[in-house]
């Protein structure tokens, strides 16, 4: 089996709809694919009514959390499986954020505006499509007009990365845990060596995450060299987490294609015995 536990959709800052990704997990080769876009759920009722015989769909969300507890905050992404979205605290927590997104974004178009860049806000809701509003569709705008070449350019530090950059409201990483748990989710903490998108958290943190409830580790990602895959492994084996594989699929937005990282499929059997919020579809 090939099985996908990373994946976005326009419902965040992916460049495929909920139902164009399903298609495009099937012509992958995909068996089993998560739809996890950035702090909603709102992709999912148009990813199952789409999704193709023979693929099964792992309804989940990707969390943008943060950690106190260092020198200073550091950012970190939860990604939680088969969790009830129609529970209360979750889905609160998850609009506040979806609306920091919002205004942070607003934010970052005003400031390029006063430095004569004429970048609008509706053409930004245009991209995001009623989805949440993130970066990319800041850099879409960029691209359109010439002043960088890719998403990626357009989050160095001279656009997106600092310059028009506005820190956005997370979820307490502990909170987060909290939060996705009693609404009968899977935490699983994503990319969590990442060092290429910049500072990571201490594995101290991550024991005492996995003390708190957390479920496993997303080893094999592509930000992630050899080394750090192989530390992520090892410190799951030490504090008994799965570990995970997957794309972080965004479409255009990066280069990154379905299944270029993947999980056993024993590993997809104790996500599912341990969640209890929603079921898989397939």
């Amino acid at each position: 089996m090939r099985i996908d536990l990373h994946a976005h959709s326009t419902a965040s800052d992916g460049t495929s709809t909920p139902s164009e990704l399903v298609a495009e997990a099937a012509a992958a080769g995909l068996d089993v694919v998560a739809l996890t876009d950035h702090d909603t759920t709102g992709g999912w009722p148009a990813a199952a009514a789409a999704r193709p015989a023979g693929l099964t769909l792992v309804p989940g969300a990707e969390l943008s959390c943060r950690w106190h507890g260092g020198a200073w905050p550091i950012g970190l992404h939860l990604l939680a499986y088969l969790f009830d979205p129609a529970d209360a605290p979750l889905s609160t927590e998850l609009a506040r954020v979806r609306l920091s997104r919002e205004t942070r974004a607003e934010r970052m178009v005003e400031m390029m505006y006063a430095d004569g860049i004429d970048v609008t806000w509706d053409e930004v809701l245009q991209d995001a499509a009623g989805g949440t509003v993130g970066r990319p569709h800041l850099a879409q705008a960029l691209i359109r007009r010439g002043l960088v070449g890719t998403v990626s350019e357009a989050f160095e530090p001279e656009w997106l990365g600092r310059r028009y950059r506005v820190p956005k409201e997370d979820l307490d990483v502990f909170v987060a845990l909290r939060l996705v748990l009693g609404a009968g989710g899977v935490p699983v903490f994503a990319h969590p060596r990442a060092s290429v998108r910049g500072p990571i958290v201490p594995d101290e943190l991550i024991v005492d995450m996995a003390a708190a409830g957390l479920f496993g580790l997303e080893a094999d990602h592509t930000d992630h060299s050899p080394a750090e895959r192989d530390h992520v492994r090892t410190l799951a084996a030490s504090l008994g987490l799965v570990t995970t594989g997957s794309s972080d699929y965004h479409g255009t937005n990066k280069t990154v294609r379905l299944g270029a990282r993947t999980t056993a499929p024993e590993v997809l059997e104790r996500i599912i015995a341990a969640g209890r919020g929603t079921t898989v579809l397939g």
